[in-house]
């Protein structure tokens, strides 16, 4: 017999539709709830001010978005991520964020927990998500953490929500940001974050900041000037035995070079992106006009049978991508995407430098490059990534099959 709770419904998973469908099979949904935010990090990429009266116009309505979390649930997606700007400042999150649950979905709430209130945090208890809250910490001053969040006040709120968690035992993690006005706090961070029953190792940190992924040249300036040097990059990221671990067995895995293939990740084929308005994207960065689909227009499956699979099939022409992209066994170290390279340049197989110095930074700290080689230029790339040659330290890594590379900005 069917098990009902006041938000799920159990049932034998050989009854299920989700497991005998067939055609394409979503994992999991990004939905923008807003471009909003109550704060305006300086490193931000998507942050509206909280009472832009226009953007809030235009905004999907909570039956629109409900419909389409349904939709998702029938093509299979077992876990939707609400973000914005910050989802929490919209008055109907918790209606929405029921619909989630009652479909049976686990929910990851991206945060900055500057607007968890006692209520909220008791429909987090009451109605779990299933899934960890991950919680954006910008500064364990106030000092320091209002000068990135650019709003007086946020850090008392922010350090009031992540309490309202902790009493309440709901599972979270934190994340961090590498930025001027924070560096000299990174062990008290880390120290701090230790303590937190759910965090499975030492804090995530942005480095790399996406640009502007609508384009704005004035805000896309600014935060390239807060991106971590490439070398120190790598050495933050191999320097860590666990870290360089991880590294060398997800690039045993992602080393063969990419060819004139453009699409490597699961971007509108597994995972899709809703915006605060109604146009879905293969990924949470692409905003290409030929990535976009009007979901009033269609339904999900349609998106996805569609113009993202006609999407995924396109192939690399730029010559510069061709010489060095497509033949580059490094692509397992580097975040260089179509979305990257559209935010960058405008198009979608277009080599970004700051994404090749840093992986090439990180293959030189590996052991796999030599001070003067090009990923593109070797011809025992592969051999070098699965520790069967290379140039010292590579041979030290294992091979280990994992699970299809992500988008790290995801």
């Amino acid at each position: 017999m069917p098990m009902r709770t006041s938000y799920a419904r159990k049932v034998r998973a050989s009854s299920s539709s989700l497991w005998r469908r067939k055609g394409p099979r979503l994992v999991r949904l990004d939905v923008e709830l807003t471009e909003r935010c109550n704060n305006d990090c300086i490193h931000c990429y998507i942050n509206l001010p909280a009472n832009d009266k226009k953007a809030r116009g235009r905004e999907l309505s909570a039956a629109e978005i409900k419909r389409i979390l349904g939709e998702a649930a029938d093509l299979g997606c077992l876990t939707v991520r609400f973000t914005g700007g910050e989802p929490l400042l919209r008055p109907d999150f918790e209606e929405i964020y029921l619909a989630a649950r009652n479909l049976g979905m686990g929910a990851v709430l991206f945060t900055n927990a500057c607007l968890l209130n006692p209520k909220l945090a008791d429909l987090l208890k009451r109605v779990p998500p299933l899934r960890r809250i991950e919680v954006s910490v910008y500064g364990m001053t106030r000092a320091s953490y209002e000068r990135v969040s650019r709003a007086k006040g946020s850090y008392k709120s922010a350090w009031r929500g992540i309490r309202l968690l902790q009493e309440r035992g709901i599972p979270f993690i934190v994340k961090g940001a590498l930025l001027p006005p924070n560096r000299e706090e990174r062990l008290d961070f880390e120290n701090w974050a230790s303590s937190i029953p759910w965090m499975d190792g030492p804090p995530s940190y942005s480095m790399f900041y996406d640009l502007h992924c609508r384009r704005d040249r004035k805000k896309s300036r600014s935060i390239a000037r807060l991106r971590v040097d490439p070398k120190e990059a790598a050495r933050e990221l191999a320097g860590d035995p666990r870290k360089r671990a991880g590294f060398m067995e997800f690039v045993s895995k992602f080393s063969e070079a990419p060819g004139n293939d453009l699409f490597m990740c699961g971007a509108g084929s597994k995972t899709a992106c809703l915006d605060a308005y109604g146009t879905l994207y293969p990924c949470i960065l692409l905003r290409s006009d030929e990535a976009a689909y009007d979901i009033r227009k269609g339904g999900l499956g349609e998106a996805m049978n569609v113009p993202f699979a006609k999407l995924r099939a396109m192939k690399a022409s730029r010559p510069e991508y061709l010489a060095r992209c497509a033949r580059c066994f490094l692509k397992g170290l580097c975040e260089q995407c179509p979305a990257k390279s559209w935010i960058e340049h405008g198009v979608l197989d277009s080599p970004v430098e700051y994404f090749c110095d840093v992986a090439h930074a990180l293959a030189r700290e590996l052991g796999l490059l030599k001070p003067d080689e090009k990923g593109w230029e070797i011809a025992d790339g592969i051999e070098r990534a699965h520790g069967r040659t290379g140039t010292g330290p590579a041979k030290k890594g294992s091979p280990h099959a994992g699970a299809e590379k992500e988008c790290p900005g995801t």
